[in-house]
C-alpha cells in the first residue's frame, strides 16, 4: 500500500526544487519562453497552480468537480491551455503565491479523504496516493520545461522513482490513446537510479525489456527528450515501439521535443 505522507513529503520537495528557480526571478523573466509552443514560464506555474486547485476540488467537493468538467462540454479539450494562459496574466509575485498556497491546500485536502475513497478526474477515478503521484509527475515535468527556459540544471533526485513507476504504469493508455492495441505480454523495465542502485518493474523473465537510466527513462515518457537523445535500450520490437510512443501524462498526445533540441 502507498504510503501518501512519503509521496507528499516528494511532493512538497518537487515543488521547492521548482519554486527556488523561479521565485528569485524579476518579473519580467516570467514571460520567459519554454520548449512548450506558446508557454511561457508564467504559463507553467499557473498550468501547476491551476491543476493543484482542481485537484483540491476533487479531493474535496467531487460534485463541483463534477459538474464542472460537465460544463466544460466541447471545451474541456482546450480547457489546461485556456487556465494557463488566463493564470499567467496575473502578475508573478501573485502567481507565486497562489501556487504555494494551492499546494499546501491540496495536500491537506489528500490527507483528509476518508480510506478507501477515489476522487473523480479527467481519466479514471485516483486515490489520493494515485493523485499526488501524478502531482509530483507534473510538478517535475514541467518544472524541466523551466529549468530548460532558464538554462539550468537539476540533480536528479530518488523522487524520480515516482515518475518513473507511472511511465510503467501507464505503458497500456499510451497504445488506447492512439487507437492501438497495447502488447498482451508484460514488459521487464530495469533502470539505474540516481544513486547507482536498480529500480526494476515487470517480470524478471519478460521476454522484452527496456533499460537505461532512471532520467533518461523520466524524460522520456514525460516526453520532455527525445528518444533519439537518451541512452534507453529497448530489448524487442514491442518494447521499441513503445519508447516511441511512452507518456505518463493524460489527455491527447504530445508533440514532444525534437531529436537534438538539447545540447
Amino acid at each position: 500500500m502507498a504510503d501518501l505522507e512519503a509521496l507528499l513529503d516528494d511532493f512538497a520537495g518537487e515543488c521547492a526544487d521548482l519554486e527556488r528557480l523561479v521565485a528569485p526571478l524579476p518579473p519580467r523573466e516570467w514571460a520567459r519562453p519554454t520548449p512548450a509552443d506558446g508557454w511561457t514560464i508564467a504559463h507553467q506555474i499557473g498550468h501547476l497552480a491551476w491543476t493543484d486547485d482542481i485537484a483540491t476540488i476533487a479531493a474535496t467537493d467531487a460534485d463541483t468537480f463534477t459538474r464542472t468538467l460537465a460544463e466544460a462540454g466541447p471545451k474541456a479539450l482546450t480547457l489546461v491551455d485556456e487556465a494557463a494562459d488566463e493564470a499567467a496574466r496575473t502578475p508573478a509575485p501573485e502567481l507565486l503565491r497562489r501556487w504555494q498556497r494551492g499546494r499546501a491546500t491540496l495536500a491537506g485536502a489528500l490527507r483528509a479523504v476518508p480510506a478507501g475513497v477515489k476522487l473523480p478526474w479527467f481519466g479514471p477515478p485516483m486515490s489520493p496516493a494515485s493523485m499526488i503521484t501524478a502531482r509530483i509527475m507534473e510538478t517535475w515535468a514541467h518544472g524541466q520545461d523551466v529549468t530548460d527556459a532558464l538554462g539550468a540544471r537539476r540533480e536528479p533526485t530518488a523522487r524520480l522513482r515516482n515518475i518513473a513507476h507511472i511511465g510503467v504504469r501507464t505503458r497500456n493508455f499510451a497504445y488506447a490513446v492512439r487507437g492501438a492495441t497495447p502488447p498482451a505480454e508484460e514488459f521487464r523495465v530495469e533502470l539505474t537510479a540516481p544513486d547507482g542502485t536498480g529500480w526494476t518493474w515487470g517480470p524478471a523473465d519478460a521476454g522484452q525489456r527496456v533499460t537505461g537510466p532512471a532520467i533518461d527513462f523520466c524524460l522520456l515518457v514525460t516526453q520532455r527528450r527525445h528518444r533519439d537523445d537518451l541512452a534507453l535500450e529497448a530489448d524487442g520490437p514491442d518494447a521499441s515501439e513503445w519508447l516511441n510512443i511512452a507518456q505518463a501524462f493524460a489527455g491527447p498526445t504530445g508533440a514532444g521535443r525534437a531529436a537534438g533540441q538539447f545540447a
